[in-house]
């Protein structure tokens, strides 16, 4: 549910879509180089910061490769296990950190070359979450984070009679229950327009600003049949649904795309990253229509990424290198403010230049200072070793109730079953 993209060849920089079993990780190349990738599932914004690496480095030609996250997720593991094919640095989404820090011995100790050393520059949830072995395994070097907001359309609000400005906004909906009163409200007056784009990221973004969900964090236990805040998540977001109030869309499909054109919806749950979809989906004539404001609840965590290297490559400690330098607080700030990505250091979203940041497409938004201050109170839930195969599960289920295919209560209990099958 990620970013997406469609991958293009460049002059240094080749885009490779890598099948599961081709190709190894580091190699010399012709003229003596040494040949490092790049495993990502999306634009991470590391082009530029590519370029001038190669030039500051003369002995190091990089290659990026970038598939979808799952595609990219699931090559990762079938590359590890087959002890061959991975990238020299592989990026693990948030919500599959948990299943490869269960991999730990096919991936590098960067503490082994020092990284123990920049703890301070992440916030500590952030580093805790790429570490393992009580902080003594580092096994990857934090990217981007995705604090949470809320966009909206200012012409779709100002429609329903409701208000515009996006401080306003934010009163109206201090809880998600206040958001689905919203809802409704919204509904009775534009009863043509879907208020939400989707059940599936409102119920993830109610579940995220939990300590917990699917698994426990004390033993990577499956609880969501016991834990009485995923069965909450999941009828709040089902109502909606059930009262045919979202859009039922595909989240960054073409579909959604489409949707964001003809302003079929007023609002989407959105961390940063996402703006840069939101505007190339509903294109320029959309300009100004947008805004930001935070989201019910206070913070929640959406994305994020780390940096591994995995064993089997054999430039190791020049893997390490770049990936350090891609993540450094010069590159994170620099990212930003080429692609919108929040940084994951307090040291670089609190930096004034991150913090003035506006987004003229979003109607001038201080969106630094809305998902800089998000990321503050951000709390991140736990994510369990196999939270990649429970999640979808929940997912369909919320798409059938959306559908009308079947009624909250049904669609909650067989996802439990089908939930508890997976983890099996």
């Amino acid at each position: 549910m990620r970013r997406r993209l469609v991958c293009s060849a460049a002059a240094t920089l080749v885009v490779v879509l890598a099948a599961a079993g081709c190709g190894g990780g580091s190699s010399a190349s012709s003229d003596g180089k040494i040949k490092l990738s790049i495993g990502l599932f999306s634009d991470f914004g590391y082009d530029n910061l590519i370029k001038e690496y190669q030039a500051s480095h003369q002995n190091i030609e990089i290659e990026q490769r970038k598939v979808k996250m799952e595609q990219h997720h699931t090559q990762l593991a079938t590359q590890l296990a087959g002890g061959r094919g991975a990238a020299d640095i592989v990026a693990i989404e948030e919500g599959n950190i948990a299943q490869f820090r269960a991999s730990k011995d096919k991936f590098v100790n960067l503490a082994d070359f020092g990284a123990k050393d920049l703890k301070s520059q992440w916030a500590a949830w952030k580093w805790n979450q790429g570490t393992t072995d009580n902080g003594d395994f580092v096994l990857g070097l934090g990217t981007d984070m995705g604090s949470l907001g809320v966009c909206y359309r200012r012409d779709l609000f100002e429609a329903a009679g409701l208000p515009t400005d996006r401080a306003e906004v934010a009163k109206l909906w201090p809880t998600w229950a206040d958001y689905a009163k919203v809802s409704d409200q919204f509904t009775q007056k534009t009863p043509n327009v879907k208020f939400v784009d989707t059940a599936r990221n409102v119920y993830k973004a109610i579940l995220d600003q939990t300590e917990e969900g699917y698994f426990a964090k004390a033993d990577d236990a499956f609880i969501a049949d016991k834990n009485d805040k995923v069965k909450q998540a999941f009828d709040q977001a089902a109502e909606l649904g059930t009262k045919k109030q979202t859009a039922a869309l595909e989240p960054f499909s073409q579909d959604w795309n489409v949707a964001l054109k003809q302003g079929s919806f007023a609002t989407t749950t959105c961390p940063a990253w996402s703006l840069a979809l939101i505007k190339a989906g509903a294109g320029d004539a959309a300009a100004g229509k947008w805004d930001v404001t935070t989201a019910p609840g206070g913070g929640g965590n959406w994305g994020g990424s780390f940096l591994a290297v995995p064993k089997q490559g054999a430039h190791a400690k020049e893997a390490y290198e770049l990936a350090k330098f891609l993540t450094s607080p010069e590159s994170q700030k620099r990212i930003f403010k080429e692609t919108g990505n929040l940084p994951s250091q307090p040291q670089v979203y609190k930096d004034t230049e991150v913090t003035a940041t506006t987004n003229e497409y979003f109607n001038k938004a201080p969106v630094g200072q809305i998902f800089g201050t998000s990321a503050d109170s951000l709390k991140p839930t736990y994510r369990g070793s196999k939270d990649s195969k429970v999640t979808p599960v929940f997912n369909t289920a919320l798409q059938r109730v959306e559908q009308g295919k079947q009624p909250a209560a049904e669609a909650y209990a067989q996802a439990l079953k089908e939930a508890q099958d997976a983890v099996k």
